[in-house]
């Protein structure tokens, strides 16, 4: 689908290698999230299947994850960022969102896209602002569709 990137930051590595993501890590960290909490580990592994996937590693041990959805022409939408919290105030989610915006194969694309509620300026640093035409764009939002499906 894509090529593979690899960014060496020194002592830590960030790759597209989907060989390497533990997604045993990734799952248990989103369905603790503010934005996938309760998420089904089925959902989390056809997402990754269906994403462009960026792990950060120290040595084997995945410690970072951030995903892109897009259509590789025109489109690209920035989900699932995080890093591990003992490894946060190093300058990893900057380099991985960096890593991110050079991939060869999302370049020269129209819009990039994201949702945040506590990282405005980790993305303003990469260009990213509040929405220009907020009246132009529409959405279709369920919070709690991971912790409604457990209930059933």
């Amino acid at each position: 689908m894509t090529s593979m990137v690899v960014t060496d930051t020194g002592r830590f590595l960030i790759s597209t290698d989907r060989s390497k993501l533990d997604v045993d890590m990734i799952h248990g960290f989103l369905t603790r999230s503010y934005w996938a909490e309760g998420i089904a580990r089925e959902i989390v592994e056809r997402s990754l299947k269906r994403s462009l996937c960026f792990g950060v590693y120290d040595g084997s041990q995945q410690i970072g994850f951030a995903r892109v959805i897009s259509d590789f022409a025109t489109f690209a939408y920035v989900a699932d960022v995080f890093i591990l919290e003992p490894y946060r105030g190093r300058g990893l989610a900057k380099e991985l969102i960096a890593t991110i915006m050079e991939h060869p194969e999302l370049q020269g694309l129209r819009r990039w896209s994201l949702a945040t509620r506590d990282a405005h300026a980790l993305y303003a640093a990469f260009g990213f602002r509040p929405l220009e035409t907020p009246d132009r764009q529409m959405e279709i939002c369920d919070p709690e569709v991971y912790l409604r499906s457990k209930r059933v």
